[in-house]
């Protein structure tokens, strides 16, 4: 079952114009921090929709658990490299998840930076989500 999309039609648009403003990139959605679509470029259905926020709900939990864990701090950018193909997972001001899907002969440092850029300018366009608060230490 598809998940439905709770986007607007300003943030579906700023996806489909960096998808197609930045060469080799072929899909973009964003998360809410618990998993939940918010939007995705035109390109993504709601099958390949639920399909990319679970695998990008899931590298982004791990990423946020091996800052706690390593006291590095929080996430800022995910990079997985396929053999055809980079998916970038980025934190928006916000607290909202950007992940983008690029083809395999992009140049990293410039994708790096487009994402980037596009996650900080985001939050204008989307809910605010607040970290939850730490969990009570336990002394004895």
């Amino acid at each position: 079952m598809a998940s439905p999309m709770v986007a607007t039609d300003n943030l579906t648009r700023l996806l489909d114009d960096l998808v197609n403003r930045v060469t080799g990139a072929d899909l973009a959605m964003v998360l809410s921090p618990d998993g939940l679509p918010l939007a995705a470029s035109g390109q993504v259905d709601g099958e390949l929709a639920d399909q990319v926020a679970s695998v990008t709900a899931g590298l982004h939990a791990l990423a946020v658990a091996t800052g706690r864990q390593t006291g590095a701090g929080t996430v800022r950018q995910i990079i997985v490299q396929m053999r055809e193909a980079y998916l970038f997972v980025a934190t928006t001001r916000g607290g909202a998840v950007l992940t983008v899907r690029f083809d395999g002969d992009v140049e990293v440092g410039d994708v790096a930076y487009e994402v980037a850029l596009f996650a900080g300018q985001a939050h204008r366009h989307l809910p605010v989500y607040l970290e939850p608060a730490p969990a009570p230490s336990t002394t004895e």
